[in-house]
């Protein structure tokens, strides 16, 4: 017979217990398309720029990282509170609140951006298999199958869980960075004190991390994919939260991409090729680095992937006012699938060619922090309009710190823009 006192005893266990699967079942309805969008952001490119930032300037970009996460958070929350409060995407809301110019401008900066990442994606799923030693013809094709089908033959909650599984290849970028032993220290400092330099390369770099971390596609899917998914008003603590969580994750595992490569070959000038990136992780994970770097760029570029075409087809399928939907057949969506299928086909294609793979991917990150300020102008507008948000709307400090996140980004931009134009005539 139990007595009174163990009765009293094993009481709090059952609630204790309870509270740790409320925990993960709140982690897991919390994921979503914040999530989705910040990690399909660590791409094939993203790793590839961050790689690089750590093999040319070593430690001294990771406060500037920084910097780019507070943006990011900014920015993604507010893409999902537009998603969340109005039930459009960004693409229907520009289309409603601005003109049929500045509706075409927003959508030619994502599809202009959104083609070489396209393109980028699939070279980064043919290099992470080339490291293994499959030749890349072999596997872009039927990667591109898959990828397509994912998106044709699913509802969005069946592709968003997929998306999310793809997501848990990230974490082999904080194994590699631990087992590269960094001098903690030196991160810790470089974390909090500012470091820039006055060069060209630092300041190509600088955008380049800008438009990997805060790229335009990333908010215009965000945003969809809260329509998406069906989400109300009453939804947004959650939503919030999903896009808090997604872009503090993408970041820190950006920063840990640029430690591990700090650690390894931290100095030595930008990177040739992704065996070159992988052949960097070797002093730090033996032979199973070129393993470890192709899991994490297989990953990343199967995501982003599907998340890429995916905001491209949300853009205009909302800027023309069509059905769009990844839960909806190709008869009911035609406008939607057939631009996703376009550009999946394209992408693959172009991934055949011998392109300079870390050269497109660098690329193309540049592009994307070119375009970015245009596509945050519109978000910025759009959030501090009443009319559009009511009293979920920018207050002032949320102007203040958003106006400044968007000033500081088209000045890096404007910075690189007038630096390559002065270079094209020997000026600098």
């Amino acid at each position: 017979m139990t007595s009174d006192v163990d009765t009293a005893t094993a009481a709090p266990q059952a609630p204790a217990r309870r509270t740790g699967w409320r925990r993960i079942t709140m982690i897991a309805a919390v994921a979503g398309p914040g999530l989705v969008a910040a990690n399909a952001g660590n791409d094939a490119a993203g790793i590839a720029t961050y790689a690089s930032a750590g093999s040319q300037f070593t430690y001294g970009t990771l406060f500037f990282m920084v910097l780019v996460t507070i943006a990011l958070v900014m920015v993604q929350e507010m893409a999902v509170r537009l998603g969340a409060h109005t039930g459009k995407g960004l693409g229907a809301l520009i289309r409603e609140q601005f003109s049929l110019r500045l509706t075409a401008l927003a959508v030619f900066c994502l599809l202009l951006a959104n083609t070489g990442l396209v393109v980028s994606e699939f070279a980064g799923i043919g290099a992470a298999f080339e490291l293994l030693g499959v030749p890349k013809w072999a596997v872009i094709p039927p990667a591109a199958i898959l990828l397509w089908s994912l998106v044709l033959f699913g509802s969005y909650r069946w592709a968003e869980r997929i998306f999310l599984i793809m997501s848990l290849a990230f974490f082999a970028y904080p194994i590699a960075m631990i087992l590269g032993h960094p001098d903690w220290g030196t991160v810790g400092q470089h974390m909090v004190v500012p470091h820039m330099e006055p060069s060209k390369d630092f300041i190509l770099l600088a955008v380049a991390l800008i438009g990997t971390t805060v790229s335009p596609y990333m908010q215009f899917y965000a945003a969809a994919g809260v329509v998406d998914r069906g989400a109300k008003p009453a939804d947004y603590p959650l939503i919030r939260a999903d896009a808090i969580l997604g872009a503090v994750f993408a970041c820190v595992i950006s920063l840990t991409i640029i430690i591990a490569t700090a650690s390894a070959i931290g100095g030595k000038g930008p990177l040739a090729s992704a065996a070159q990136a992988a052949e960097a992780l070797k002093p730090v994970a033996g032979k199973d680095a070129e393993l470890l770097f192709a899991l994490g760029l297989l990953g990343a570029s199967a995501l982003a992937g599907a998340v890429v075409p995916l905001s491209a087809s949300y853009a205009i399928g909302e800027a023309a006012g069509v059905e769009r939907s990844v839960s909806r057949s190709f008869r009911d969506a035609p406008l939607f699938l057939g631009l996703f299928t376009a550009q999946i086909l394209l992408g693959a294609t172009v991934a055949m060619t011998p392109v300079d793979v870390i050269q497109l991917l660098i690329g193309t990150q540049v592009l994307q922090g070119l375009i970015s300020p245009v596509v945050l102008v519109y978000l910025l507008v759009l959030t501090n309009r009443r009319s559009v948000l009511g009293a979920a709307a920018n207050g002032p400090r949320d102007r203040i710190a958003a106006t400044t996140v968007v000033v500081g980004v088209a000045s890096m931009s404007t910075i690189l823009l007038v630096e390559t134009i002065l270079g094209w005539f020997g000026l600098a």
